[in-house]
This record gives C-alpha cells, sequence and structure tokens, in this order.
C-alpha cells in the first residue's frame, strides 16, 4: 500500500489465489491446481473514486522464474534494488483499466518470516516493512510517489481450515514503521500469532508487547467486526473505510503506538464469511475468471 494523502494503491499477486470461489470449487471436486488460480488484484484509491480488478487466470498465463512472475498482461520483476512492476488489468465490476508502472524501492530487505499458526503450515514474510514507492498509471493518468510496504504470505493447505479471521495493520513511524497482526484460529488448532513488531530503516525488527485490544466500529455496509490494538487513554477510530465487503475489510485508523500518534492502513478479515455459500456465490461479479 502506497498512499500520499490524496491517493492509495494495493498490488497483490497471488497463485492459487486464497480468496478464489473458483479455486473452492475445484477443491470440492478434488481436482485443485493452484497454478490454475493466479490472479493480480490491484485496488486504486484516490479523490475522484476508486478502481479494483482482479481477474483470475489459468495456468498458461503464469511465467515464472527465480526474480519475476507474469500473470496474463500484467508482470513483476527484480531491477536490482527495485521490485518493478508493470500491471494491465480491467476493473470489475464497472469495466475500466488499470494499466501503468509501480516501482517499490525497499529501504532494506528483511530475512525474517513468521508462522501465523502453531503448526507453521501458514508464513508471513515482510520483505520490505519500510518502502518508497512511485506510481506512473496512463489508465488513469496519475502519477505519484509516497512511501510503502512488500510483503508475501505462503501456506499449505486453505485459510479457511485453519482460521476464523485475523486483524492486521501497518502505521508508519516518525522512524521506520510498527505492524500488528492479531489471528484468530480454528478450534483445535493451538494459538495464533499475536505480533507487535517494529521495523527501522535498516530492514530490522523488533518485537514489542502489543497494547491492549479496542473494538473498531463494524463496516456500514456488510457489519464486518474490526479490532486493534492501541494505547490507553488515546482516541482510536477508523478514519475511512476503503474496502467493504461480505468477508473482508481495508480500512485507515488512527491510533496511538510506540508513543506516538499512527496513522494505519488496517484490514480485517473473516474467514466464516468467506467459507459460506451465499458469498462465494457473489465473488464471480468482482472476481472474473479467463480459464486460459
Amino acid at each position: 500500500m502506497s498512499d500520499d494523502g490524496q491517493h492509495g494503491l494495493t498490488l497483490i499477486a497471488l497463485i492459487g489465489s486464497v480468496f478464489s470461489p473458483y479455486y473452492a470449487w475445484s477443491r470440492q471436486r478434488g481436482q485443485a491446481d493452484p497454478l490454475d488460480h493466479c490472479a493480480i488484484n490491484v485496488a486504486l484509491y484516490g479523490r475522484n473514486g476508486k478502481r479494483w480488478a482482479m481477474t483470475e487466470r489459468g495456468r498458461t498465463s503464469l511465467h515464472r522464474t527465480g526474480d519475476s512472475l507474469t500473470i496474463g498482461p500484467s508482470a513483476l520483476a527484480w531491477d536490482g534494488d527495485a521490485l518493478v512492476i508493470d500491471v494491465d488489468e480491467i476493473a470489475a465490476p464497472i469495466p475500466a483499466r488499470i494499466r501503468g508502472r509501480i516501482k517499490v524501492h525497499p529501504e532494506a530487505i528483511n530475512t525474517q518470516d513468521f508462522a501465523l499458526d502453531a503448526d507453521g503450515r501458514h508464513r508471513w514474510w515482510p520483505v520490505g516493512p519500510v518502502s518508497r514507492v512511485e506510481v506512473e498509471l496512463k489508465h488513469p493518468n496519475l502519477r505519484w510517489s509516497g512511501p510503502g510496504y512488500l510483503d508475501s504470505n505462503r501456506g499449505s493447505e486453505p485459510l479457511e481450515d485453519a482460521f476464523q479471521g485475523w486483524d492486521w495493520s501497518r502505521a508508519e513511524l516518525k522512524q521506520g514503521a510498527a505492524i500488528l497482526y492479531d489471528v484468530r484460529t480454528r478450534e483445535g488448532r493451538g494459538p495464533g500469532a499475536e505480533l507487535a513488531l517494529r521495523c527501522d530503516h535498516r530492514g530490522q525488527l523488533d518485537r514489542f508487547d502489543p497494547p491492549p485490544r479496542v473494538p473498531l466500529q463494524t463496516t456500514r455496509v456488510w457489519r464486518i467486526g474490526r479490532g486493534t490494538q492501541s494505547e490507553p487513554g488515546h482516541e482510536t477510530r477508523v478514519v475511512d473505510t476503503l474496502e467493504d465487503t461480505p468477508f473482508y475489510a481495508r480500512s485507515v485508523i488512527e491510533s496511538q503506538l510506540l508513543g506516538e500518534h499512527a496513522t494505519s492502513v488496517h484490514e480485517s478479515l473473516c474467514l466464516d464469511r468467506f467459507s459460506s455459500t451465499w458469498v462465494r456465490t457473489l465473488l464471480p461479479f468482482r472476481m472474473p475468471r479467463i480459464a486460459r
């Protein structure tokens, strides 16, 4: 996510798309091939509205090397110390092109990853917790730069098998960033991760004791529950809701962390909702599939 105060952008490259209804239906039939369910998810936010794209594609649209990834018309590749992303996607449900180039410049690469569950089947790697992002889009015509973030998740089973959901957030601090990850696991799966990390400009990650949990207001349309951790005696609030979906919310929140007033990008995920038949029936309207 990058945000210059007026614009924001989130981009996720998915192999074995964890939120794909098509992948879930394939698993039910016993025919699941993760390489046949790939997508580039891009969400663009600005004063003139937003564009959101997540077109799923089959394995013939996937090409990988040690330092590059291509899914359909979009591609990611390392060029020196920068991750260069060329995006060419069509938004849904109202078609609109999202096309241009994004460069992510991590100030340092962190080499430590973290287990999100007791069995270590799901891991999270904050690759570039403190980064700078340059955005040059042709469609729509936008250009800006600002602070950003780069991470990676991987797992050996469906998310909904291990977790009920989680709350995650990243706050820009005067000297680096703070990341909170509060995971709720399924009964019998052991404790989930409760991570509070301070990240400096050298890529060093240090744990700190997470502040008390604070509830946030539910989303207006789909009533997704949200929560975070914040130091007592300070107001914690939702500034803006960027995504209000049946199983996921992305928000901008204000809180107090490590003695600083912090503005965070925040996400809440409800995997019980995602697993329901009615939600998976709705998803193709936002997540079309090209089966090649």
